[in-house]
């Protein structure tokens, strides 16, 4: 049985900023040389603008002794709660494949 979200899982920025910068009292600036990241891409990355890399998971990880797997896992819940709460009406025309599949058969 699948569950269904109805609440929205953080950005993995928010949480980023509220679990490491705050409680160590880090600016955006200070914590994106410590990481070799520029500033924007930080900044953008904690009030949710763009998405957490493969890269960046990786950079945030060896910076804060975490698991790259956590941060990923954070944007790919993130990210699946986005598309299926979208309007995904465009998609209406998609067919099964298997039922095109026994169509042709």
């Amino acid at each position: 049985m699948t569950r269904i979200r109805t609440r929205k899982p953080a950005h993995p920025g928010l949480v980023f900023k509220a679990d490491v910068l705050n409680p160590l009292g880090l600016s955006v600036t200070a914590a994106a040389k410590a990481m070799g990241v520029s500033r924007k891409h930080l900044s953008l990355f904690i009030n949710g603008h763009t998405a957490c890399s493969k890269e960046l998971a990786l950079r945030i990880a060896k910076a804060t002794g975490t698991s790259v797997a956590s941060w990923l896992n954070m944007q790919t819940r993130f990210d699946v709660w986005e598309v299926e709460h979208a309007d995904n009406s465009r998609l209406a025309s998609v067919k099964s494949l298997e039922e095109v599949a026994h169509a042709v058969a």
